[in-house]
């Protein structure tokens, strides 16, 4: 009996620590590049979104527009995480497609980097009308609790030209389907489309087999809302172009579109788009 207790007490403590539950919180978070410009300059930006991060506790966040020291000094704010990423415009320069995660939790099996253009292995460029460059970085995790792998990709689609739009989701099932792989995957990012309202959404969704984590999953939290605020209070609409996105073996408990509305100071121009993942 005095053994039996043991083994209930020690899960119990797995349990209440969350080391038993094997689902997982993503996140894609537009940071907003950093500027000194006010109003919502980065210094003043950085503690409430550094805040909000701590307090929410999402384990990995594909994040876009971050400069390298943008990084850096979000990364200070959060020891809990590790990031990885590379330059739109190779090495630190430019925008990064940051992947923070927490290193107690995953690992990185692999990782590669490939750009929005028709020359896809060259770094910074950009060959179909779009004058900023646009980059995918993904990460094949393995999850520690489980051992169970998964890939996890971050894109930023161009917010201007829609033919580019409509050719990266074509470039990004493309390159998924080059894996030839039957592991899950996690795609994030701001899209710069309307979800359902938009044909690199019917791309990627349709044609490539992706699924919207905020449709299918079993609780959705403020699915009505828009997800770029504008650094103005965020109303309720259409233009959802922040997804997570899901293929393969992956059961969704809960999305949300994570509303914060501060008037003194929005962390981002953009709400966090949340999925809790967990692997079948």
């Amino acid at each position: 009996m005095r053994y039996f207790l043991l083994i209930l007490v020690g899960f119990l403590s797995l349990s209440q620590t969350g080391l038993a539950d094997d689902s997982f919180k993503v996140w894609a978070y537009n940071l907003r590049y950093a500027s000194n410009s006010k109003p919502n300059a980065w210094p003043d930006r950085l503690p409430v979104m550094a805040s909000l991060i701590n307090e929410k506790k999402p384990d990995i966040i594909g994040t876009q527009e971050g400069k390298f020291y943008q990084l850096k000094e979000l990364n200070k704010k959060i020891p809990e995480y590790t990031w990885f990423g590379t330059g739109r415009d190779g090495g630190s320069r430019g925008e990064f497609m940051a992947i923070f995660y927490k290193a107690n939790r995953f690992e990185i099996m692999k990782y590669d980097h490939f750009w929005l253009s028709d020359t896809p292995d060259v770094i910074a460029s950009a060959t179909w009308g779009h004058s900023n460059r646009r980059m995918v970085t993904w990460i094949l995790f393995r999850d520690k609790n489980t051992n169970k792998q998964f890939y996890f990709w971050n894109t930023h689609f161009d917010h201007r030209v829609q033919p580019a739009r409509e050719k990266s989701a074509i470039l990004i099932n493309k390159k998924v389907r080059e894996l030839k792989t039957n592991l899950p995957i996690l795609l994030v990012g701001d899209f710069n489309a309307t979800a359902k309202m938009n044909k690199a959404y019917d791309t990627l969704v349709n044609d490539g087999g992706f699924t919207d984590t905020l449709l299918s999953a079993t609780k959705a939290i403020n699915s009505e809302w828009n997800t770029m605020n504008g650094f103005r209070p965020t109303q309720k609409g259409t233009r959802r172009i922040d997804w997570v996105l899901s293929k393969g073996p992956v059961k969704t408990s809960e999305a949300e579109i994570v509303l914060y509305d501060d008037s003194k100071q929005y962390p981002s121009d953009h709400q966090p788009v949340s999925a809790t993942i967990k692997l079948d």
